[in-house]
């Protein structure tokens, strides 16, 4: 998303409020019924100024609208800012089978991620008390490399610890993360983990140094089945849809 805080504001060349607006109506007319709306982060480009404009472009959801912030966010101001319906800043959420887990891996001053003990036991108490649930873990920050030598320099800095937890908890199906600005779909051992592209702009894969890619914002949908399975696909939005 990136949002800046003017309405008609650019980021590296993209409108961060008309892509997600075009995005927005994709989905709607791709997607009309869904459960809940995950946004992992950034929201804002640095402008706490642009979070009631994120809010009026949500404010008709009609479903849970679960918010990360990542290294550009305000998070102070983003749970002030976006309080109340229809958005949650819930730890953990039941749907059916599932439990989504959201994980705020930002630091302040920071673009690297971090999660602190508190939120690994915290995450570790969660998942041991709905162990009989298939579980999403969310983030902001990248867990694993993917393979641009300049951004996993700025991935989570101890994914080793959060992949401890995650092992001790069979439940554990999936894992979803922004920031990277690209798209991966992989397996880990018994863990599915997704990258989401940007609403906005997103980066050039495979890139040593940074680079801005031309594929057109994009959004990822999910669909968690009552088996433990992921179905899942991006939906790139080009300016004729």
């Amino acid at each position: 998303m990136h949002l800046p805080g003017a309405p008609d504001g650019q980021v590296r060349g993209v409108r961060p409020d008309r892509t997600l607006a075009r995005c927005l109506a994709h989905a709607r007319a791709r997607h009309p019924t869904p459960a809940a709306l995950l946004l992992t982060g950034d929201l804002v480009q640095d402008d706490a100024a642009a979070y009631p404009r994120l809010r009026a472009a949500f404010a008709g959801a009609g479903v849970p609208v679960h918010c990360l912030p990542g290294n550009h966010d305000d998070p102070a101001g983003l749970r002030r800012e976006l309080a109340g319906a229809p958005f949650t800043h819930d730890f953990a959420s039941r749907y059916d089978h599932w439990l989504v887990v959201l994980l705020d891996t930002s630091v302040p001053g920071r673009v690297d991620g971090h999660l602190g003990a508190d939120a690994l036991e915290r995450l570790h108490a969660t998942l041991g008390a709905h162990a009989g649930r298939h579980v999403l873990i969310c983030l902001h920050h990248h867990p694993v490399a993917h393979g641009s030598r300049w951004l996993d320099a700025l991935m989570l800095d101890n994914a080793a610890a959060l992949f401890a937890v995650l092992q001790r908890h069979a439940g554990v199906r999936g894992l979803l993360w922004g920031h990277v600005h690209q798209e991966l779909d992989r397996q880990h051992g018994r863990w599915r983990l997704l990258a989401t592209p940007s609403t906005c702009m997103q980066f050039r894969p495979d890139s040593d140094v940074f680079a801005v890619d031309d594929r057109p914002p994009a959004y990822r949908w999910l669909e968690l089945g009552a088996d433990g399975g992921i179905a899942t696909g991006i939906e790139w939005v080009a300016d004729e849809d």
